[in-house]
């Protein structure tokens, strides 16, 4: 728990540094000079300035004038030191009686050591609760995020189900009858189509081709595919006891039930993408088969009517 903070701390860190350095008092001189270390040491000699410091997994020994000091596993030397902030996460911090700290001190999982006569300007605060409400935020936002994409994706399986039904069939009867062919398909719709991109942009007027295959039809072609192999997955488990000819000429109940459970299963890495990859690979032959006068056979399907009463 302790490292979650210390990584979350240094997120909310490096997002806010560039505002405290704008916030900075003016009194401290501006030099532009920022540092930035991940793992080694830094040192600021007392003729020195510098706006910004940051080490991640190393030491800073300051001796001059910092506007915000910022050290990541590792220990925050000042020694006859200006700094207008100071922020230590995961790691320590041991200020002279000769240093001044301008503003705040913040501290994450940290030891802080002043020696007498210190000069702070500021007050000393831990972050945690601030971290932790971070933490919070980003669940919530993250959450938030997942259900509207599943909702919209939900949508789009219902209108793919409804406006493009025997077309679904087709795919889906692929993925039943040519496993195989269809994750192999696949494999080659997600490699293909960026070497084709990349080879595209050699001419000035093959950019906007490679540009729409890159980002707009290879996308939606993937995300399709997701849909129809999530349709697959849901009329399996609704008719696994039930023979083809009796399915629904239109496969909603199979959208919504297949979708849910893909969503669920996606939470393990890397199933959405195998998801997809057969998806893919069933439309993509499909369409192949459909261009070349070769439709795939499927089986007829009937639509369910009400029982009539009596």
């Amino acid at each position: 728990m302790k490292k979650l903070l210390a990584l979350l701390g240094a997120v909310v860190l490096v997002l806010g540094v560039a505002g405290t350095v704008a916030a900075a008092d003016e009194a401290l001189e501006t030099t532009g000079r920022f540092v930035f270390v991940a793992g080694g040491d830094v040192e600021v000699a007392a003729d020195e300035q510098a706006d910004a410091v940051v080490v991640i997994g190393g030491d800073a020994n300051v001796a001059g004038t910092v506007k915000a000091l910022v050290v990541v596993s590792g220990t925050a030397t000042l020694t006859g030191a200006t700094v207008e902030s100071l922020t230590v996460i995961a790691g320590a911090a041991d200020l002279d009686a000769a240093s001044t700290v301008t503003g705040d001190i913040y501290h994450l999982n940290s030891s802080i050591d002043m020696a007498d006569g210190t000069t702070i300007g500021g007050d000393v605060r831990d972050i945690t609760t601030d971290v932790g409400a971070f933490a919070i935020f980003l669940g919530a936002a993250a959450l938030v995020l997942w259900i509207g994409f599943g909702l919209a994706t939900v949508l789009a399986g219902l209108l793919v189900a409804g406006l493009a039904a025997r077309q679904v069939r087709q795919a889906t009867t692929l993925i039943s009858r040519e496993p195989g062919m269809a994750f192999l398909t696949g494999l080659l719709a997600v490699v293909v189509p960026p070497i084709l991109a990349v080879l595209a942009f050699v001419t000035l007027v093959g950019i906007p081709a490679g540009l729409g295959l890159l980002f707009v039809l290879w996308p939606a072609l993937a995300f399709v595919g997701y849909i129809v192999a999530a349709i697959w997955l849901g009329e399996w488990l609704l008719s696994r006891n039930r023979p083809e000819s009796e399915r629904p000429e239109r496969p909603y109940l199979a959208a919504v039930v297949g979708l849910f459970v893909a969503f669920l299963i996606g939470l393990v890495p890397l199933v959405s993408a195998v998801i997809s990859i057969f998806g893919l690979g069933a439309v993509v032959l499909a369409a192949w088969r459909t261009l070349r006068n070769r439709p795939t056979q499927v089986a007829p399907v009937v639509a369910t009517q009400p029982t009539p009463a009596g």
